[in-house]
Order: C-alpha cells, then sequence, then structure tokens
C-alpha cells in the first residue's frame, strides 16, 4: 500500500463483499477479516490483486514486515522499491536542474529535445508506478494518492510536449518540472517507507527472535544421545533440546535438566536475569545468561508466548481508536476534493491571470502538495510506536482505543492476593478439629482438593502438602467465591474454601481456608502472604497523579483495612462475591473512567465491566483474557508506565492530527495562490509525513511517567 487512502479502499472492497470486524493496517501490510461461507479467499486475494495491490500470506511463524520486504528486495529485479526508482531517476533529473544553478550557462542543456530525451526515462518509470496504480484505483471507482501525482507530472510533460511538437518550446518548457515531480516524490515515499519501519522496530526486534537455530536431542538404535541443529520451526510438541550458556532460548519449554538464569527482558521488560530450575518453563526469545539445560518443548507456532504478543499487538495496530474515525472519513474523500481544487485553480487563475503556462502550474502544485497519507498515518504510526514500546517495557494492550482511554482513568481498583500481594504463600498455622481424624488423612484431603485450583493459596497448600495418595472424585468444581467442591465415591460432599463456607458453623472468620466434610467442620488452615514491594510506589504515583484508588476484595475486611493502611489506599471494599465485585465495578464505571486489576478466575467478570481491565500475566487464563491490557512478569511496578504511554500515545496522536489538517490546510491554498512551484511542493509532501513519523517515533524515548 502506498498511503492510507489504499488502506480504505480496500476496507471498501472487503466491506462490499460481505466481510466484517475488517482490520487494514497501512503501517504493518496486514489484513483481518471475518469472511462469510460464500466468500472464497483465493477470490478475494484475486479482487484485491486487481485493485493494484500484492496479496502477501505468511509462511510458518509471524514474520515482521520489515523483515519480508529485506528478503523481497534481496530476489526482485530492479525498479521494485521507490529507493531504486529515485536512483534510476536522480541522474536525469539533476542534468536537467543544472541550467537552474546562477552563472552556468550550458546552451546545449536548453535544446527541448535533449530535455525531453532526458525527461522520457523518468517519466515512463514514474508511470510504470503511479499511472499503472493510478489507472487500477480510477477503473475501481476508488481513486488514491498516485492519481494526483500522475496527473501532476503527466500535465506538466504533455504541456511541454505539446510545445516541442508545435515549435513553441519556448514557451512550453517544463520537462524539468514532471521529471523532479516524480523523482522528489519517489524520495518521499522511500522516506515515509523508512520512517514508519522505524516506528515497528521493538516489535521487528522480538519477531526475529522467532526464528532461530536449536539443539535437538535424538537417540539412536543403541539408545546414545544424539545432538544435532535444527530450525526451531521444525520442532514439536514432546521434543528434546539443549540449550546452552548464551544462548537463546528456541521455544517455549519446560526444564527437564539443569538449573540456568534467564534474561526475560524481551518479553518482560525486567532486565535482571530470573534463576529457573527443573520443572520450570522457559519463555522462546528469552536469553540463558549462566548454565546449560535439557528442556521438553510445550508449545509451537502461534501457541507460543512469543506469537501470542505478536499476534495480540498486531491486532491492536489495526483496530482505530475513536480519534482517527473523523481523519478516514475526511481521507476517504480527500483525492476528488483536491481534484475538483487543482480544477477551480486552472480556471480560476487562467481566467484572472490571462494566461494559461503560470495557471496550470499552480493546478500542477495543488496536486502533487497535497498529502491524504499524513491525516491517515497520523494515528497508526503513534500507536505503532506505542504499542512497540509498550511490548518491550512488558505492557501488552489487547486494543489500541485502551491507550486512548487511559487518559480518563480517574479511579483504579485493585484486588488484593496476587495484585497487591505477592501470591507466594506459605502455609502458617492449621488445626483439624475432628478427633477422628489424622493429619496424614487431613492434607491429603486438602491436597486432593486443592490440586485442581488456580487460586495463589490452594497452588501454595498443593505444593507443600503434594503426596501420591490422592482421592480419586467422582465429581470435582470450582464455586466462584467459595472454594472447591468435591464430591468422592461413596457420595460424600468435600469443600475447601473461604469462610462463607462455614458461616453457620463458625463466628472464627479469621482463617483463610476451611475443610468440610458433608457440612460438618474438619480444619482450618492459615497461609502468610507478603506485599508486593513496588505495591507503596504504585498506589503513591496514583495519588501523585489525583487518581483515587480501591482495594476491591472478597477477603475479610479487617485483612482488607490493615493491607490498606500499609498502602495508603483511600477506599476499602471487602468480603465481596464475583457477582457484587461485578455489581460494585459497574457501578463504579458509571460514575467516572476507572480501571480494574486484579489476578483470580473470580476477577474476570470485573475486569471484562471495568472501562479498562488490566491483568498480570501469571493470573489465570480466563483473567488474563478477560483484560483489555496485560502487565507481563509479576508486572504491577508497570501500571505507572501503561498509564503514562497510554497519555502520552493519545496526545502524540492529537499532534500528528493536528499537523496533518494544518499541513493540508495550508499547503494548498499557498500553492493554490501560486508561492510554490510544482518542483518545491512535491519536496514538501514528501516531508510531511516524515514529520509524523519522527514525532511519533520520539515515544520511544519520551518521559511518561
Amino acid at each position: 500500500m502506498d498511503c492510507t487512502t489504499c488502506a480504505l479502499n480496500i476496507q471498501k472492497y472487503l466491506d462490499k463483499k460481505g466481510a466484517s470486524d475488517i482490520r487494514v493496517n497501512f503501517a504493518t501490510g496486514d489484513v483481518s477479516f471475518t469472511k462469510n461461507e460464500t466468500l472464497g479467499t483465493d477470490l478475494l486475494a484475486a479482487g484485491i490483486t486487481e485493485l493494484g495491490y500484492k496479496v502477501k500470506t505468511d509462511t510458518g511463524l509471524s514474520n515482521s514486515h520489515a523483515h519480508d520486504h529485506d528478503h523481497e528486495d534481496v530476489q526482485t529485479p530492479f525498479f521494485k522499491t521507490h529507493l531504486q526508482r529515485f536512483w534510476f531517476c536522480l541522474p536525469f533529473t539533476a542534468i536537467l536542474m543544472l541550467h537552474m544553478i546562477p552563472g552556468l550557462h550550458l546552451h546545449w542543456l536548453m535544446n527541448h529535445w535533449v530535455q525531453l530525451g532526458l525527461t522520457i526515462p523518468v517519466y515512463l518509470v514514474g508511470m510504470s508506478f503511479f499511472g499503472k496504480s493510478s489507472w487500477k484505483s480510477i477503473r475501481n471507482g476508488m481513486p488514491n494518492m498516485n492519481v494526483l501525482i500522475a496527473l501532476g507530472s503527466t500535465a506538466a510533460f504533455v504541456y511541454s510536449l505539446y510545445g516541442s511538437l508545435t515549435g513553441q518550446a519556448e514557451q512550453y518548457m517544463f520537462y524539468e518540472t514532471a521529471a523532479t515531480i516524480i523523482t522528489l516524490v519517489f524520495l518521499g515515499n522511500y522516506m515515509e517507507e523508512a520512517s514508519i519501519a522505524s516506528t515497528q522496530r521493538a516489535l521487528n526486534k522480538l519477531a526475529k527472535s522467532q526464528k532461530v537455530m536449536a539443539n535437538m536431542i535424538a537417540f539412536d538404535d543403541e539408545h546414545k544421545e544424539q545432538i544435532f541443529p535444527v530450525e526451531n520451526t521444525a520442532l514439536r510438541v514432546g521434543d528434546l533440546i539443549l540449550i546452552k550458556n548464551g544462548e537463546q532460548v528456541p521455544i517455549d519449554c519446560k526444564i527437564l535438566w539443569g538449573d540456568v538464569h534467564v534474561n526475560e527482558s524481551i518479553i518482560t521488560g525486567e532486565s535482571l536475569p530470573v534463576h529457573k530450575k527443573a520443572k520450570d518453563t522457559l519463555i522462546g526469545g528469552s536469553v540463558i545468561t549462566d548454565g546449560t539445560v535439557k528442556a521438553q518443548v510445550t508449545a509451537t507456532g502461534d501457541d507460543t508466548v512469543l506469537s501470542g504478543i505478536l499476534n495480540m499487538v498486531k491486532q491492536a495496530q489495526g483496530e482505530k481508536p475513536p480519534v482517527q474515525l473523523l481523519a478516514d472519513k475526511i481521507s476517504g474523500i480527500f483525492i476528488p476534493v483536491v481534484l475538483g481544487i487543482a480544477a477551480i485553480t486552472l480556471i480560476a487563475s487562467w481566467i484572472i491571470l490571462k494566461d494559461f503556462t503560470p495557471a496550470l502550474m499552480r493546478s500542477i502544485a495543488v496536486l502533487v502538495i497535497a498529502c491524504p497519507c499524513a491525516m491517515g498515518l497520523a494515528t497508526p504510526a503513534a500507536i505503532a510506536v506505542g504499542l512497540g514500546r509498550a511490548a518491550r517495557t512488558g505492557i501488552l494492550f489487547r486494543n489500541a482505543t485502551s491507550l486512548e482511554t487511559f487518559k480518563d482513568i480517574r479511579q483504579v481498583v485493585f484486588d488484593k492476593t496476587g495484585t497487591l500481594t505477592t501470591g507466594d504463600f506459605i502455609i502458617g498455622e492449621w488445626k483439624i478439629t475432628d478427633p477422628a481424624l489424622s493429619d496424614d488423612g487431613f492434607k491429603r484431603i486438602v491436597y486432593s482438593l486443592e490440586k485442581y485450583s488456580n487460586h495463589p493459596i490452594a497452588k501454595c497448600i498443593s505444593a507443600e502438602w503434594k503426596t501420591k495418595d490422592m482421592i480419586a472424585w467422582a465429581k470435582i468444581e470450582e464455586v466462584k467465591g467459595l472454594g472447591m467442591q468435591a464430591t468422592d465415591k461413596e457420595g460424600n460432599l468435600y469443600t475447601a474454601g473461604s469462610y462463607k463456607a462455614v458461616e453457620g458453623l463458625t463466628k472464627d472468620d479469621s482463617h483463610n481456608v476451611y475443610l468440610l466434610r458433608n457440612g460438618v467442620l474438619l480444619g482450618w488452615i492459615d497461609v502468610k502472604d507478603e506485599l508486593r514491594p513496588e505495591a507503596k510506589t504504585v498506589v503513591e504515583y496514583l495519588h501523585s497523579k489525583n487518581i483515587s484508588t480501591i482495594l476491591l476484595s472478597g477477603d475479610r475486611l479487617a485483612k482488607c483495612n490493615k493491607l490498606a493502611v500499609q498502602l495508603g489506599i483511600d477506599t476499602v471494599i471487602a468480603e465481596q462475591s464475583p457477582e457484587q465485585k461485578l455489581n460494585k465495578i459497574a457501578e463504579l464505571s458509571e460514575k467516572t473512567a476507572t480501571a480494574m486489576v486484579g489476578d483470580g478466575i473470580n476477577d474476570a467478570p470485573a475486569l471484562a465491566k471495568a472501562t479498562i481491565g488490566i491483568s498480570m500475566n501469571d493470573a489465570s487464563q480466563i483473567a488474563v483474557q478477560s483484560a483489555q491490557v496485560v502487565l507481563m512478569n509479576h508486572g504491577l511496578k508497570n501500571l505507572p508506565t501503561a498509564l503514562g504511554l497510554g497519555k502520552h500515545t493519545y496526545l502524540t496522536i492529537k499532534q500528528n492530527l493536528f499537523w496533518a489538517f494544518a499541513y493540508n490546510i495550508v499547503a494548498i491554498p499557498v500553492a493554490a495562490f501560486g508561492f510554490l512551484t510544482p518542483t518545491f511542493g512535491a519536496l514538501v509532501m514528501g516531508m510531511s509525513d516524515v514529520v509524523l513519523a519522527v514525532n511519533s517515533v520520539r515515544l520511544f524515548i519520551k518521559k511518561v511517567v
């Protein structure tokens, strides 16, 4: 695609064909949509090709498009890139421009036939691209930006050719104008492509980590271990691999033998190495800084963590936040409007000046200086950088709207366990209230129940009290807000849950887990938890930005109040069931924009209901899927960065849109009134997109917190 008008044209075409949920991203070249059963992908690809675009499909793992282009440039013939076209046209154009240098009198260059000969190669190369693209877009009723360039350069060329053929060359000599327009627009297009590619660099860095060599372990007929190199794309789940000190982890895997220190900064944003041992997981793309391990592949292709991150960010890039919709509407009618202004400029100037030549030059200047790309590029460029920096820092935005919505957040609601606290519990005190039950029997029942829960407290208990002598349940389920319930083969009902499970049996509500059999209390367990070290800093940051803080938990009021005092949290809402949490978040979100930070299965409905749901990456899968933003690597410390990035990305979008509209509103009348030559107009048009890209790239280094 050459400009965002192209993206709109593709979107219109797919919409006409009955596709839905269409996302066309000019910055990356990605197109995604949902097709109905009657639509064939090959047919749609053929239709898009007819519009004048080349359809490329992914093969294997997701690739960065900048990498694709590099690969394509090596294999394709000359004149397949804007830079190649520019270098071809430059010598001819430079010679044509020599007569404009003061004091340099080259009489042979003033010969109109020499100028025609120098212009023809440039014009042919220009028309092979701009003309071909223009014709296809007009034929399909969707004129693109290349129509303006083709018309402007052709008008100058044909006007000059008419002078040469009718013996009036001195009055009609504008060959250098035609050549310069084409050459400078090729340069501008290249600079635009390079600028957009730079906005993708954080994602390209992630994508390049997806295809590496791996040391695969296999066994020969004598059961001797053999190690040989393979591409990680050839690995399958269950394969064994060897990863040595200094190597990149080729794919998601689980350590079987050895222990290592791993730098996971490419995924989590955390630069300090993390210690990993047997049974721990390694994320593809991370780097072993010390040690050697043998591991088993756990995920491949789109199922890996890195692919998930890239796909999520690509989807988010393809979305358009509300602020972009106006720009898109204007871009859709921009080309016909500019053609109309150019025609009016030609006629009005001819009538007023009574001279066709300057009138034509003004009209051509209007055509080449107009830039619809700037309006369409304003948002994608800023979002690409914002999402790229976020991914590099360990923050994943599921959609682009969340970036914009962050500017409105006035209160943040925190879950307690696993969010403000580490979630790494250890068992404290425990007591059996049924004298007939032994210590081992009590532990066996509790382990057999808690093994099936993802709750941090349950994980802690099942890790400490693990036993091979498990109870085989007839039925087991996790009841939100209550705990685990199971029925054994004899029909006995067991419950391991919160105080709500024993409200009628005891008034002692100070314990974490209560165990019941057929409604009779068998005992209780207390666990110890500790605050996340960054929790207090995050709460203080929110208060410094006049954002109020709320603790919303299913835990007991006394425990929640104690935690709130430690952290300085404004409001405490305790002892809430998942339904009550959902209702409370709905109520809070109605009053003002509210962000909810949580990690448990019982937080999922509330996360989905909040203005913005924020989940930790080690949360339950349903919590991660319900959230619009995911903080990697226990990343509560990244919450201020997420808020800051959201606000500054929106600010950058506004700055870009202001520039795009201001540029076109000022440049077109300036050209129409004859204050700009077509040559200078072509140069300025190319630079306008570069200004947007440079402003967007500032987000990489800008202080956002």
